[in-house]
């Protein structure tokens, strides 16, 4: 008997297989996303880069940053932690959950109490929400904060994990695998001046010190100087100005736009309540209007 149109049938079954749920089937899903949630004031994220950012990703490309940076922050955990902003009325209510916490706490203690800092510290979001309702309940208010752990946190490189979401409308995404500079998912958010990243471009150890990072003055023009500096110029050499080409000011462009810290449902973060106003009375507070995460986090994801 010949098997042959059996195997090639059954061999074009697993290719066809792998294909449409490695390939079709992401593609269906997200390959025509343009955006992913809805955020605090009604914005939406991501949005496109402006046009001098989204030149600037072709520049970034052409002189081979992502050969030594990265721009995925990785995130290793995410642990919990409880603000009060108010304490209500129901002083021996409150003093009894936070003595449960912290030991022997007077009356007066509560109303002294440090709104900008945790009463819970590392908690599950269990155990801080069991807590948050338990002080709603009582006639304060509380929210409930996600805390990003990991490394690339502790440097300071981004708030939260990066996720497919942050690169929807970024072609081709540069994430990069060699981290001899630093990560930059959020390099625009801590470094948002474009002259800090011209003068970084031009000379990048005037501005970091011990910096292995080459200069790409072939971004940069040298005109000597007629009739005094024109007002494009960066930096002055003797009888000469430093002039950003068009490609620097467009690649400085794109490193400002980078900032991947937009809570996500995938990657939440807790977006705080403002403070308590100087001239609330405590005393006349209403019970139990408390951000828990539907609130406060504009969009976390499910336990």
């Amino acid at each position: 008997m010949n098997y042959g149109p059996l195997i090639f049938l059954a061999a074009f079954f697993a290719l066809a297989s792998s294909w449409f749920g490695f390939v079709l089937a992401p593609q269906v899903q997200v390959g025509r996303l343009q955006q992913t949630n809805t955020l605090v004031l009604s914005l939406t994220y991501p949005t496109a880069r402006p046009g001098l950012a989204r030149q600037g990703l072709d520049v970034y490309r052409a002189s081979g940053c992502a050969a030594c940076h990265t721009q995925q922050v990785i995130q290793t955990n995410t642990v919990c932690q409880v603000f009060l902003t108010d304490a209500g009325t129901n002083q021996a209510r409150i003093r009894a959950l936070l003595e449960n916490l912290a030991g022997s706490v007077e009356d007066e203690m509560i109303l002294l109490i440090d709104h900008s800092k945790p009463i819970l510290k590392d908690a599950t979001p269990e155990g801080a929400d069991d807590l948050v309702k338990a002080l709603t309940a009582a006639g304060a208010k509380a929210y409930r904060e996600n805390v990003a752990l990991g490394p690339d946190i502790a440097r300071g490189w981004g708030k939260r994990q990066s996720v497919a979401d942050d690169f929807l409308y970024d072609y081709p995404v540069m994430l990069g695998s060699q981290r001899i500079g630093p990560d930059l998912a959020g390099v625009g958010a801590r470094l948002p001046d474009e002259n800090w990243h011209l003068r970084h471009l031009y000379a990048p150890k005037s501005v970091v010190p011990g910096s292995t990072m080459p200069p790409y003055r072939f971004l940069f023009e040298r005109r000597k100087i007629e009739h005094g500096a024109s007002p494009d110029a960066m930096a002055v050499e003797g009888d000469y100005e430093i002039v950003p080409a068009t490609e620097a000011r467009e690649l400085a462009a794109y490193l400002t736009s980078l900032r991947a810290d937009a809570p996500l449902f995938v990657a939440p973060l807790t977006v705080p309540p403002p403070p308590p106003s100087p001239a609330t009375n405590t005393s006349q507070s209403s019970a139990g209007v408390t951000p828990g995460p539907g609130e406060a986090t504009t969009n976390a994801a499910p336990k």
